[in-house]
């Protein structure tokens, strides 16, 4: 049993999009821990962005971001009010935080 849940859902044009979605009810320091795991379980071999979707606390989507920083060039998070992602941290220099993405 797990209290986060990460998922690829497409790997393309060098942009991996998961999904990210609470398993079983925890409070957020298990929620941490578990999103970490769920990420890792993953095997994300990096690339030149990483899209993620799904519900998330404010303490995971820091871990999950973290995490995943490090490997991708870009981080974006889905907004559903913009309906298309916002680039939170870039190390690409043609891409910069604020940017939206479809």
């Amino acid at each position: 049993m797990s209290s986060y849940l990460a998922e690829i859902t497409d790997r393309s044009e060098g942009l991996t999009t998961v999904r990210l979605s609470f398993g079983d009810p925890a409070q957020n320091d298990t929620i941490v821990r578990d999103a970490i795991q769920a990420i890792a379980a993953l095997e994300l071999e990096g690339g030149r962005g990483i899209k993620l979707n799904g519900p998330c606390s404010v303490p995971a989507a820091i871990a999950i971001g973290h995490a995943v920083a490090h490997l991708f060039g870009f981080v974006a998070v889905f907004d559903p009010k913009l309906h298309k992602f916002v680039v939170c941290v870039s190390h690409d220099p043609l891409v910069h935080p604020g940017d939206l993405i479809s």
